[in-house]
């Protein structure tokens, strides 16, 4: 008997069985108290040998997507749930963590043509199961599998549902089957967060469009694609948020609705053109749509923090943590935002948080480290950046960061030395100059810093939608030309 053989045995057998225990239960009864919160997990193998995370994580991505359409329910994020991939993760325990009242769960097979899903949905306060079902389909029917669990998951709720809403969960972005693979590859490699998985991200999101030109969700991947690309200092701005506001403005003219393409739009507008208007428009457009997308109330919480309104900031960073909840980055954020309101004490504390929930966090040492310089505390400063910086990759901002400690307690050899070595590294790649100018001014050394802000200036360096209220630019505020450069990005003094 052949793998190959023994394989589909075991497949069959395995889907006999489920079925045969889905059809001898009684029905369900309705969930006894309202379920006001879900999380929608990847969706596993019943074979561990023959996974497909890009499908199985892109299950999940879709059915979230819909359900968050059902505005009296709120839905984890795919960020919040993508690590849960592990073949016996316990639904109920997943639930509590996720401080959710019911967890999606479900198994999804492809053989050939055909394909197997099984889908459950379970109350977190018992363990128990409020509703199953399996379907065998073929593969090109997927679409009308997702518009079942998600009808099906609406009428279990017991919702009321608008016509918009019904409207919404049956909505296909795409009619083609391999441009939705396609673009399913693009979002598990963006997910990746890495330079090459961006860049093939980009890639799988352009070969979506190539074969469905009226794709709008693949337009917006690509957006994303780019804008984290530049955010990553892994291409210029100039490379890429032009790119990003195109790929971002075409999904719009697709379909006006689609939040995560307002998102990108109002991130290419406020990070490269220093929009200090419409943006906000757009974030709101995006919450208005979509009010339990985390990914928005974080962006417009950076917008916010640049235009000084820290009390908005921080309670739109905040919010976006509730949605998220074990979200690194949207924790991290709540003490950047308190961090730029000169709140640094009360930083600390999130930042540590962090790094108590993971201590392999690069990000999470490089943002405690900072708060540590801003109160004169540079010996914790750089101990914090020099274990963040074997944690970042080949990031600049850590050396950077541990350079202006070095400054500012008095070690400026040393922090010159830093200096020199990004400016060298500058002719090869791109290292954002406003990196290089904070170090100049830790220095003292004001002229040079000025030379690299008007080298920021340019090079169209993001980091400048924070000048205003940036702490490592605090002692070149007083200078004439830091007034000039404010009013020249836009922004009052």
């Amino acid at each position: 008997m052949t793998a190959i053989l023994f394989a589909v045995i075991v497949v069959s057998l395995v889907g006999l069985a489920l079925a045969l225990y889905y059809s001898s239960r009684p029905s369900q009864p309705q969930p006894a108290t309202p379920i006001k919160s879900i999380a929608v997990l990847p969706f596993k193998p019943l074979l561990a040998e023959s996974r497909d995370e890009a499908l199985e994580l892109g299950m999940a991505d879709t059915l979230i997507n819909k359900l968050s359409n059902i505005r009296q329910v709120t839905v984890r994020p795919l960020s919040a749930v993508r690590r849960y991939t592990s073949l016996d993760q316990d639904a109920a325990a997943t639930g509590r963590e996720q401080r959710v009242d019911a967890v999606l769960d479900g198994n999804i097979q492809r053989s050939g043509k055909k394909i197997r899903v099984t889908v459950r949905l379970v109350r977190v306060a018992d363990g128990r199961e409020i509703w199953a079902e399996q379907f065998d389909e073929q593969f090109t029917d997927i679409f009308s599998v997702q518009d079942s669990v998600s009808s099906k998951v609406s009428g279990v709720l017991a919702v009321a549902l608008t016509g918009e809403e019904k409207e919404l969960l049956t909505k296909h972005q795409t009619a083609d089957v391999e441009a939705y693979q396609l673009y399913l590859m693009g979002r598990y490699h963006l997910n990746r967060l890495t330079d090459e998985g961006l860049r093939k991200g980009l890639d799988y999101f352009q070969r979506a469009i190539d074969k469905d030109p009226n794709y709008a969700l693949a337009y917006a991947g690509l957006a994303d694609a780019y804008i984290s690309l530049g955010d990553f200092d892994a291409l210029s701005p100039k490379e890429t948020f032009p790119k990003a506001k195109q790929a971002a403005s075409q999904a719009l003219k697709l379909d006006e609705n689609l939040a995560e393409a307002h998102v990108s739009l109002a991130n290419a507008r406020f990070l490269y053109d220093w929009d200090w208007t419409g943006p906000e428009d757009e974030y709101k457009r995006a919450i208005a749509i979509n009010p339990g997308y985390s990914d928005a109330h974080q962006m417009y919480s950076y917008y916010l923090s640049g235009r000084g309104r820290f009390d908005e900031a921080l309670r739109e960073m905040q919010r976006a943590q509730e949605l998220d909840p074990l979200s690194l980055a949207k924790i991290t954020g709540v003490g950047e935002v308190l961090h730029m309101a000169r709140r640094d004490d009360e930083a600390i504390v999130a930042f540590r948080k962090v790094l108590e929930m993971d201590p392999n966090f690069g990000f999470g040492h490089w943002a405690l480290g900072r708060a540590y310089a801003e109160k004169g505390m540079y010996e914790q400063a750089i101990a914090s950046f020099q274990k963040a910086i074997p944690l970042s990759g080949d990031s600049p901002d850590e050396p950077a960061e541990l350079g202006r400690a070095y400054a500012r307690s008095g070690r400026k050899t040393e922090a010159r030395k830093i200096a020199d070595d990004l400016k060298e590294q500058s002719k090869r790649r791109y290292i954002a100059p406003c990196v290089i100018a904070s170090l100049y001014a830790a220095l003292g050394e004001k002229d040079q810093a000025f030379v690299w802000l008007d080298k920021a200036y340019e090079a169209d360096d993001f980091i400048l939608v924070l000048l205003k209220v940036e702490p490592m630019f605090d002692n070149l505020r007083s200078d004439p030309r830091f007034t000039v450069l404010l009013k020249r990005v836009g922004l009052e003094p």
